[in-house]
């Protein structure tokens, strides 16, 4: 498994790192802690949550992802595993975040409350990466960054990153940082696979030129790049077929994913992934982790066994040709997705 610095950090993690979204909704504690088990003894070392998961966020579930990771994490060596997690800001209008009410802000009130949350749930006195999972335009960074220095100086936070953030976003982040002396994000976690490329352009050359670490989210595309939406199927169970039945923001989050292009970019990627010897789904997530500005590429799964189909990922690297031949599939379905 190798491993990488996230930004300026002294933070090197594997870069592959398990998503625990799913943990106590569509997977339940026992499953997640046999995947947990079994990503541990394959040397992955990083876990991703957040104080609003599991997904789809519900106030009758919410902060039963951290319980879980938290309850594993109780029964291992602390100093083992990176530990990243989020407080929950401005979701624009997409939904209303089920904790504190729905009046969730990245405020000195809302951040304090949500940190002492998350030691709580998940059992620790210190949470190594914890990020702002929705940026606010329109609130003084100034305020934001205050207050997570301070969470720094106390020991409660070790380094803070973004997700969600824009490319003016993450630049205004890093001037407040600089002008006031404090802490900057060292990561940022945004939506980026091989099916959807947006972060190419600024935000891109911001991670390198600043040495800010992308922690890719979706690298298969929210399951498009398994190929199992191939040829009009919608399989049981799958997050996107659940979807379809749901509320307008689920079934707009379907047409965001499950499209024309994205269908058309994963046929012909099915193709240049057999002509190497790898699943579709290995390449996509073999092809993220090579990325120069990605520390460690975030994957979530239901169960064990999809854990071991992703695992050969670890020791697999794309030569320059398929690499050339990915490129030339993306460049003719640019950014499918949103």
């Amino acid at each position: 498994m190798n491993k990488r610095r996230i930004g300026r950090s002294s933070l090197v993690v594997t870069d592959l790192c398990l998503g625990t979204m799913t943990f106590g909704s569509t997977c339940d504690e026992t499953e997640a802690f046999r995947i947990m088990d079994r990503a541990a003894e394959a040397g992955i070392d990083f876990f991703d949550t957040a104080e609003i998961y599991p997904v789809p966020p519900d106030k009758k579930w919410v902060h039963r992802t951290e319980e879980i990771v938290g309850k594993w994490l109780s029964y291992q060596e602390r100093e083992s595993f990176i530990i990243a997690t989020k407080v929950t800001g401005s979701a624009h209008g997409w939904f209303v975040p089920p904790v504190r009410h729905g009046k969730t802000a990245l405020d000195r009130h809302n951040i304090r409350a949500a940190v002492e949350g998350s030691l709580n749930r998940l059992k620790t006195d210190y949470i190594d990466l914890y990020q702002t999972h929705w940026p606010d335009a329109d609130f003084a960074y100034e305020a934001t960054l205050e207050v997570l220095t301070e969470l720094i100086e106390e020991g409660k936070v070790r380094f803070i990153g973004s997700s969600n953030e824009s490319a003016w976003g993450t630049m205004k982040a890093q001037a407040v940082a600089e002008k006031h002396g404090f802490a900057r994000y060292e990561s940022i976690q945004n939506n980026y696979s091989v099916a959807n490329r947006r972060f190419d352009d600024a935000l891109a050359d911001i991670c390198r030129r600043e040495q800010i670490s992308l922690l890719p989210y979706s690298p298969l595309g929210g399951g498009v790049l398994t190929g199992k939406y191939l040829n009009g199927q919608w399989p049981d169970g799958a997050r996107f077929t659940n979807y379809r039945a749901e509320g307008e923001r689920q079934q707009a989050m379907v047409r965001r994913f499950v499209n024309e292009k994205s269908l058309a970019t994963t046929s012909d990627l099915k193709e240049v992934a057999a002509d190497a010897g790898v699943s579709l789904s290995v390449l996509a997530l073999a092809w993220s982790k090579q990325r120069d500005f990605v520390a460690s590429t975030i994957f979530g799964v239901n169960t064990v066994e999809q854990l071991e189909e992703l695992l050969p990922t670890a020791e697999t690297t794309l030569d320059d040709e398929v690499m050339q031949q990915i490129e030339k599939i993306t460049s003719t379905y640019l950014y499918p997705l949103g």
